[in-house]
């Protein structure tokens, strides 16, 4: 029987590192609402959860309660205008790429952040996925399954053959729920109510992205 065929990457604290662009929006924010600027370190852990996540960290609002749509729409705005400014790969990421593009498997990227965000950043960053799967996709957010489905779908692949990573307990939860084999990163944002990695049930947790190599077969 083949074995892997595909391998499908959170974006958010797997992939990339967006904080510091996350931050600054959010920053931006906080100027507009006569407050101090926050460092980046205080809001990294929030940074996979995206609008939400900051507004949150910053403010202490959630979604229902009064202000946060203003505010989240407010922060999505100036997110257009800086999208990709200080965003990277994580170390190690490319080299990844470069071995599985090396081994003919397949690789994509299933995220919670909308489309047009998410293909700005891949622009930007310079990569040529086989499939993109945003948070806008499909009419369902991970931890449900429906992302991930769906980006097998497009790579015609069943979704045992398939790897997901990421930094976040939804990730692995939403890689179970598909069928996939879900691998933590400890290089992520780990939101604090996610727990610690050891407990999400995840096949393996690896430190760097070239030790997914030992799991391929």
């Amino acid at each position: 029987m083949p074995g892997t065929r595909a391998v499908l990457f959170d974006l958010d604290g797997t992939f990339a590192d967006t904080a510091a662009d996350l931050a600054a929006v959010m920053n931006r924010l906080r100027e507009e609402q006569g407050l101090e600027p926050l460092p980046v370190e205080r809001v990294r852990p929030f940074a996979s959860a995206g609008a939400r996540g900051m507004i949150a960290a910053s403010f202490g609002l959630k979604p229902g309660q009064a202000e946060y749509e203003a505010l989240r729409n407010a922060f999505l705005e100036f997110y257009e205008e800086r999208t990709c400014v200080d965003t990277r790969l994580f170390p190690g990421v490319a080299d990844l790429l470069d071995e599985l593009e090396g081994r003919r498997i397949a690789w994509g990227i299933v995220t919670n952040k909308a489309l047009r965000f998410t293909d700005k950043i891949l622009q930007a960053l310079e990569v040529k996925p086989a499939c993109v799967v945003g948070g806008d996709s499909t009419p369902h957010l991970k931890p449900h399954p429906a992302s991930l489905l769906l980006a097998a779908e497009k790579l015609n692949i069943f979704p045992e053959k398939c790897f997901y990573l990421g930094d976040d307990l939804r990730d692995m939860q939403a890689a179970r729920a598909a069928g996939m084999r879900p691998i933590a990163v400890s290089w992520g944002y780990h939101h604090p109510d996610s727990g610690h990695p050891e407990t999400w049930r995840a096949e393996a947790i690896i430190d760097a992205p070239l030790e997914l190599l030992e799991y391929l077969h």
